[in-house]
């Protein structure tokens, strides 16, 4: 079959060229949603006395043909063929011939029609995503719910701080992922503009329906600009953003069970389904599914910074560099499609050490923030408050006592506002029960953010319900 375009050159082109210009090799994964949108296209021309309908229906058995071949492994792909939709066209044209075959194209470019493609994928890999991050997010609150009274050393510079329940840091990255769903759902939104129409750049003198086309295809919207249309990848770059920010969230849970799970800290134990050994050392338990999924946050990131750079100098309107955006958008679908059911996997089978985690909480001086708003509450200037507890903290650091053991007579020693009540402020649950503030970290509080966002996940459950109407294959 000749190019698509190959009538005004004189000369082939060389092989090498060729090569290096196709497409083929990792677009042929749009092929469902190309051939979607043909139908689509072809029906609509039918429909507005573009083509008659008898060609439609002919174009559209072909069509209808071509994703069978290609859903089984039975479509014959050729080195000429530079992309999916020259594949897919050529194929149509080998069925009926191309006084029939030929019509396909009409009133459309590639220039829409992969702007098209793309969008149509990535409504649906949102979508999958949503589904997988709302699952998590189950996963985090089962942690937070059967660990909601467990104390736990909140920490800041790696340096422990002061007392929270575990439930509480759970909750955290359920915060974390709340944000991510809800920055892909409204992407989802950007993400869903129909195209087709804008033909190369300048839209098309055919007497064309996008709406109909919109509808067809389930778009809520048509795009507004045709040379927007064609070059625009915000949608694509909005989505390597959301996807890094979320691999960061999960880079930084990682990191965390990484360091929980060491000798050192001894917080968690991971089970042996989800940790790898040494070929060397007989001892050794390596958190390996996690150091990957903080590894695997490079990759992502060096998408988002590769498509900006392809993006950063193009003028208007499409220029093909925007080919490179696609292999950057698949592979950080699927890398954040396969890790995060992995993720919840991993969580779900670790081991909780309470025992270690109370016997850390009881060291580090957690409550000193709250003996120095003790004094505070007495009449004492917190900068005062604060070098006195300092003071105190040192008395205690070498002589090896806790709060709790320091007499009172030592303490009045330090600030004559001490008194017997020092010892309930300085008390670990009384601590955690007094921030009982929205978002802190008592007990009634966190409760009720595991509760909330409860209610959440299962608003969103419909509301995902509701968005997979708006998607192919999902």
């Amino acid at each position: 079959m000749k190019k698509l375009w190959g009538s005004r050159f004189t000369q082939e082109t060389e092989k090498r060229a060729l090569s290096f210009t196709s497409s083929l090799s990792f677009d042929k994964r749009l092929y469902r949603y190309d051939i979607l949108g043909s139908i689509a296209h072809v029906r609509m021309l039918a429909s507005c006395g573009i083509i008659s309908e008898g060609d439609g229906e002919v174009i559209v058995a072909a069509l209808e043909e071509v994703e069978k071949e290609m859903f089984h492994d039975q479509f014959s792909y050729l080195e000429s063929d530079e992309d999916i939709h020259t594949a897919i066209e050529r194929g149509v044209v080998e069925k009926v011939g191309s006084e029939i075959g030929g019509k396909l194209h009409t009133a459309r470019s590639r220039n829409d029609q992969v702007a098209l493609d793309l969008r149509m994928y990535l409504k649906d890999e949102q979508a999958k995503i949503m589904a997988f991050l709302g699952e998590l997010i189950e996963v985090v609150l089962s942690l937070a719910h059967h660990n909601l009274d467990l104390l736990f050393p909140g920490y800041t510079h790696l340096q422990r701080a002061q007392p929270v329940l575990l439930s509480h840091h759970f909750m955290a990255y359920g915060e974390m992922l709340r944000r991510d769903y809800e920055r892909l759902e409204i992407n989802f939104e950007h993400t869903d503009h129909m195209p087709l129409g804008s033909g190369a750049l300048a839209g098309v003198s055919y007497p064309v329906d996008r709406e109909m086309l919109a509808r067809e295809l389930k778009f809520s919207r048509i795009t507004r600009n045709s040379m927007d249309a064609v070059s625009d990848r915000d949608f694509a770059l909005e989505f390597l953003s959301n996807a890094s920010i979320l691999m960061v969230h999960l880079s930084r849970l990682a990191e965390e069970m990484i360091l929980w799970s060491t000798s050192e800290f001894g917080f968690i134990e991971l089970s042996d389904r989800y940790a790898t050994g040494s070929s060397m050392m007989p001892q050794k338990k390596n958190p390996d599914i996690w150091e990957l999924v903080r590894g695997k946050v490079g990759r992502v990131i060096g998408n988002l910074g590769s498509l900006l750079v392809v993006l950063k100098g193009l003028p208007l309107s499409y220029n093909r560099d925007l080919q490179e955006d696609k292999e950057l958008v698949f592979d950080t679908a699927d890398t954040v499609k396969e890790i995060l059911p992995l993720v919840g996997d991993v969580l779900r089978s670790t081991k909780i050490n309470q025992d270690r985690i109370a016997a850390s909480t009881s060291r580090g001086f957690l409550t000193a923030t709250d003996m120095a708003d003790y004094l505070v509450k007495k009449g004492v200037p917190f900068r005062k408050a604060h070098h006195i507890v300092g003071k105190v903290v040192l008395y205690c650091s070498q002589n090896s006592l806790t709060f709790e053991e320091l007499g009172m007579d030592i303490y009045k020693q330090f600030d004559r506002h001490f008194d017997q009540d020092i010892y309930e402020v300085v008390s670990l649950s009384k601590s955690i029960a007094s921030k009982n503030i929205v978002g802190g970290t008592a007990r009634q509080q966190v409760a009720y953010q595991i509760e909330e966002t409860t209610r959440w996940v299962e608003e969103k459950k419909e509301d995902l319900r509701k968005l997979r109407e708006r998607c192919y294959f999902v």
